[in-house]
């Protein structure tokens, strides 16, 4: 980009020539004021507040629309400007509500700092005003048109930054108002209920029902912090009045979100102050679970963990850390396990989601992370999304797709058994059976290499392996693997045209790949394609696992695997091994890998595990097959519990420990990017409630272990001594810099956006042949029909915090099964009737909703619901390599009418309280 200098009010500036007047006054702290202009957006030169004088121009121009040119005069304040810019204000306060002393954003409001500034009390232009009658016709987002000035910006963030385009202007002139067409509720238009709208307003004519009331901006201190649900990392402004969160918003250009929040980042944290929330410990007495002190649950931990160590050994006990926690009580919990009791047995949920992606990419590059950064996506010239419902599960990012497809003309190719979102973005979109990935990627490779567009540079130079799998693409024409998917070879070949000769192409794929009995050889396929092509190691490329938990990536980066210690160092190598036991303090550290999620749920069940302790996981709903799963529960002999709730797993526990919320505590969550970010304490915990750090330092202390200072800086110092990957991360680096990724090896690094440029993590990119292998369990007369698992919008994971949330359970109340209008005809089953769902494994009872985003003989629940659990329908089936279970495929049928009778149904618990 060309430098070029100007001159603002006298001040010499130096910037770039894509710039605007206002950007570079603004970057050089010359305040230029506007209504319609913000960052997130394209100029848009509505409302002439920022217009400046330009010497030689034959007129006043827009800053926000006016790039800048070398040797430009610009003055922002002059005589005739402040009159032009008082005249404006006078006009929209003519027709403009006076009621600053009562409106929701009084304090917080750029017109009301406008008339402040410019000394507007009153408008000379009388006439007639309008007068509606405020909507608020859904839970979360109320307008008063009374109160809109007409800027746009509402329609504009909906449409150039969420894509889905909701408002638009409705009626003409003065009645002229920013509504939904027809007049319809929000709830019947596509809103996301991402409140963008809300974000952006100006004024007081959008906003936020759930904080309506409940303070002012001056009363309210501001907490930064990061998002407690999915991987993306967004940063949040914590909105705190009387030890109470009111509101959360988030910094306009900070953090991976810049300012934008999906429904469950902006509303989803009224569970943190929900009645439900664990107060005091919880000992089980006589079959009931009853309030006991800190010591006596401790000591009651402490006591059955060391009878099992001298009973059974060691490795009679297990742990499972989790996703939701910090990094820093992650680590502290995984070294519990191996230092204090002296057991690998400790896992957490990415062996139900990403354990594959873990093991296949660190087959293929040496690395299991994602290998760009999510701005990195809007680089890309192809994006294929396979196995992600992105702007559902990862909205943020769904966001950065969509960006890249309206704004850069990046091409979109979707390969997914359901319609989803981003489906109407994309330039094709695959639809292929459930559990047939293999055969459709080396398909696509069989493609890209007969017709000469793989990159045998990138090849020669920087892989290995390349002639074996070669072998094993030839046999995956187009034609075999239509056989297979059920997806036209022309489209097949339409496809790997487009990834193939795109300069720059991402892959970004989910747990729709990972969670199968093949989720390995998925991924391997992903890699293979990648490296084909030559798509790693520069911008807007790359194999981009999408992570589906807040700390996830950091959990599996804190050694919460049987199989290694923190940043991935085998638990096997007996010089790591002797690392670890000097900072420890360990006399012996086992080097036989531990067990993971589920084969810890087995041992429980046959009575070789004695004690579980589980911290900030609920396996009820997340596990497969969740009847063994309960009788496990029951029967091993002692469980702990350490949550925020009294979950559906907790209801089973001889001791509840009672944890701090995200927004209760400090420490750090690493993003499915690899980014490492602060989290801050905002608010107390309920009652008795303790940081998860402390309750494990205090079980520790029990056994006779001393874990010293456990602050979170402290600890983090610890894990960046340990940790080569995080070496240069510390809590003064990341309040100075904000964020920093892995691998960030020393104090002076700045952090890597991108793996693997100009070498793999391995060394050479490694080649692997793989064949398809169909799913463990297939459709036949009897249970004739393929049971898909997901995510929804509004809810997250387990649904422990959402489901408490009321806005939010309003939109989402129930579970439903979605059946294609083909198979609800067969079957006579109509939209919202309720039905039967049976596997071999168990029934659960449901709404049908009849829906052509899915497929004829394919039918879809959401896994949130503990009252129509979807996971005690899945096959608990394994991956032989990861050990995650086959979420993704399993066969079901369709219970109706009086048959419904016959049915016993598994359920997980009742509904939470703010969602009956």
């Amino acid at each position: 980009m060309e430098q070029i200098r100007l001159t603002i009010d006298g001040k010499e500036v130096v910037t770039t020539s894509d710039r605007t007047i206002l950007e570079a006054a603004r970057e050089a702290g010359v305040r230029v004021p506007s209504l319609c202009y913000e960052e997130r957006m394209d100029p848009y030169g509505a409302c002439r507040i920022c217009l400046v004088e330009v010497e030689g121009a034959r007129g006043l121009l827009p800053a926000c629309y006016t790039k800048v040119t070398d040797g430009m005069v610009v003055r922002t304040v002059t005589e005739d400007l402040l009159r032009i810019r008082r005249t404006i204000l006078e006009l929209i306060l003519s027709d403009h509500p006076k009621d600053c002393m009562t409106c929701e954003s009084a304090g917080d409001c750029e017109l009301q700092d406008l008339a402040y500034e410019y000394g507007v009390k009153d408008t000379p232009y009388k006439g007639e005003e309008h007068h509606y009658d405020t909507l608020a016709d859904n839970p979360l987002i109320e307008r008063d048109y009374d109160k809109c000035i007409l800027c746009g910006r509402c329609i504009r963030i909906c449409r150039e930054v969420q894509g889905v385009g909701v408002y638009d202007f409705v009626n003409r002139g003065f009645e002229a108002v920013p509504g939904i067409p027809y007049n319809k509720p929000m709830t019947e238009s596509p809103c996301e209920f991402c409140g963008q709208c809300v974000s952006t307003c100006p004024t007081g004519a959008i906003v936020s029902i759930p904080s309506k009331g409940k303070g002012r901006s001056w009363q309210v201190e501001k907490v930064r912090t990061t998002c407690p649900y999915c991987g993306c990392g967004c940063q949040l402004d914590l909105h705190v009045r009387e030890g109470r969160i009111i509101e959360v918003s988030s910094a306009v250009m900070t953090g991976p979100g810049e300012g934008n929040l999906c429904v469950k980042g902006r509303y989803g944290y009224e569970f943190v102050h929900h009645p439900d929330r664990l107060s005091q410990p919880l000992v089980r007495k006589g079959g009931e679970l009853v309030p006991a002190t800190w010591e006596e649950a401790l000591g009651a931990v402490a006591n059955r963990i060391r009878k099992a160590m001298d009973d059974k050994g060691p490795d009679s006990v297990a742990f499972l850390a989790s996703a939701r926690c910090t990094n820093e009580e992650n680590y502290l919990l995984q070294k519990l396990a191996r230092a204090v009791v002296g057991t690998n047995n400790v896992d957490h949920c990415a062996r139900l989601c990403h354990a594959s992606t873990v093991a296949g990419l660190a087959m293929s590059f040496g690395s299991g992370a994602m290998t760009n950064s999510i701005e990195d996506l809007e680089k890309a010239d192809c994006i294929l999304v396979t196995g992600s419902n992105t702007t559902e599960g990862h909205p943020i990012i769904g966001l950065r797709i969509k960006r890249a497809v309206m704004k850069n003309g990046c091409r979109l190719i979707v390969a997914e058994p359901r319609h989803i979102r981003l489906c109407y973005y994309a330039q094709q979109w695959i639809r292929q059976r459930p559990g047939t990935d293999v055969a459709l990627f080396n398909a696509m490779m069989n493609v890209i290499l007969s017709e000469g567009l793989a990159d045998e540079d990138f090849i020669r130079e920087r892989t290995e392996g390349f002639e074996e799998f070669r072998k094993t693409v030839e046999q995956y024409t187009p034609e075999r693997a239509a056989e297979i998917c059920g997806v036209d070879a022309e489209e097949i070949r339409r496809a790997a045209r487009t990834y193939a000769t795109a300069e720059r192409a991402a892959i970004v794929f989910a747990m729709g790949i990972t969670q199968h009995t093949t989720g390995v050889d998925n991924v391997l396929t992903l890699a293979n394609l990648a490296m084909l092509t030559g798509n790693l190691g520069k911008e807007g490329a790359g194999v981009n696992p999408l992570r589906g938990q807040n700390n996830v990536q950091g959990a599996c980066d804190m050694g919460a695997l049987p199989n290694v210690f923190p940043g991935y160092q085998a638990v096997s190598d007996a010089g790591v091994r002797e690392k670890f036991e000097r900072a420890w303090g360990a006399d012996y550290l086992s080097g036989n890998p531990g067990l993971t999620v589920t084969e810890i749920m087995d041992a429980a069940f046959k009575g070789d595990v004695d004690v579980l302790y589980i911290m900030g996981e609920n396996p009820m709903i997340s596990d497969p097959d969740i009847s063994h799963l309960k009788e496990a529960l029951e029967k091993v002999d002692f469980l702990v519990v350490q949550d925020i709730f009294l979950t559906e797993t907790a209801a089973f526990a001889d001791v509840v420990l009672p944890s701090a919320s995200f927004a209760e505590k400090e420490g750090t969550f690493t993003n499915t990017d690899r980014r490492v970010q602060r989290v801050r304490k905002a608010v107390e915990p309920p009652g008795e409630a303790r940081e998860d750090s402390w309750i494990i330092a205090q079980v520790a202390s029990r056994l006779g272990s001393d874990m010293g200072e456990v602050s979170p800086a402290k600890v983090m110092e610890e894990i960046a001594s340990l940790t080569p990957s995080y070496g240069g991360i510390s809590y003064a680096r990341l309040e100075r810099e904000g964020e920093l990724r892995w691998p960030c090896p020393d104090a002076e690094h700045p952090g890597t956006p991108i793996l693997h440029v100009g070498k793999f993590t391995r060394g050479k990119g490694l080649f692997k042949p793989v064949e398809y292998r169909p799913p463990a369990e297939e459709p036949d007369d009897e249970y004739p029909l393929v049971l898909t698992t997901g995510r929804l919008l509004t809810h997250y994971h387990t649904g422990t915090m959402t489901r408490r949330v009321e806005a939010l359970n309003q939109l989402v109340p129930s579970n439903r099964v979605w059946i294609s209008p083909a198979d609800a005809e067969r079957y006579g089953v109509a939209d919202g009737e309720e039905v039967g769902l049976q596997s071999r494994r168990g029934a659960i009872r449901l709404e049908a909703k009849v829906t052509r985003k899915v497929a004829e003989g394919v039918v879809f629940v959401p896994f949130h619901f503990g009252e129509s659990p979807a996971n005690a329908l899945t096959n608990p089936a394994l991956d032989p390599v990861a050990k995650i279970p086959e979420l993704k495929v399993a066969a079901v049928r369709l219970v109706t009418g009086e048959a419904m009778q016959g049915l016993r149904y598994v359920t997980a618990g009742e509904a939470p309280v703010a969602a009956r």
